[in-house]
């Protein structure tokens, strides 16, 4: 091999060697990841097989990386609110266990408060109709009537 040519190459490998040498420094150490983090995290998104369960909860392998997703990225030194951003860029608000409570979720949020006044507010109005009820009049009896009923008293059976 020329001389020039090893050059070359000894240069191109030395530069190479620098450049992995930025990159591992570049990044940052990472963080150690607290358990009861990432289970809070977990437990807050949806599998995407099991779709009731929370990928804390689900034992499918899906929900597995998902777990190891979420303990890479806070690794990573995202924070948590990151980590469900992450998630949602993904695969849609239908990835939050809970709504948010904005926009067009506050409907289901406040929905049922809504129904259940209305309901309270219902069965308070029947209960005081029912309670306050007039007591029925005595049936209107004529004079006649009224004389013939004592003459049949009087006499007796």
């Amino acid at each position: 091999m020329p001389p020039s040519r090893r050059r070359r190459l000894f240069t191109s490998l030395l530069l190479g060697l620098l450049v992995l040498a930025g990159v591992a420094r570049a990044q940052p150490p990472a963080q150690p990841v607290s358990d009861a983090t990432a289970h809070q995290i977990a437990s807050e998104l949806r599998c995407v097989v099991c779709q009731n369960l929370s990928v804390a909860d689900s034992p499918s392998e899906m929900a597995a990386q998902m777990r190891a997703i979420v303990r890479e990225r806070l690794a990573a030194g995202d924070t948590p609110e990151q980590v469900r951003e992450y998630f949602v860029a993904r695969y849609g608000e239908w990835i939050l266990l809970s709504p948010r409570r904005r926009g067009f979720n506050l409907l289901v949020w406040g929905f049922p408060i809504a129904a259940v006044a209305v309901g309270l507010v219902a069965v308070a109005a029947l209960l005081h109709r029912w309670t306050r009820r007039p007591a029925p009049a005595p049936p209107r009896i004529d004079a006649a009537m009224s004389e013939r009923i004592r003459r049949e008293l009087e006499s007796g059976p």
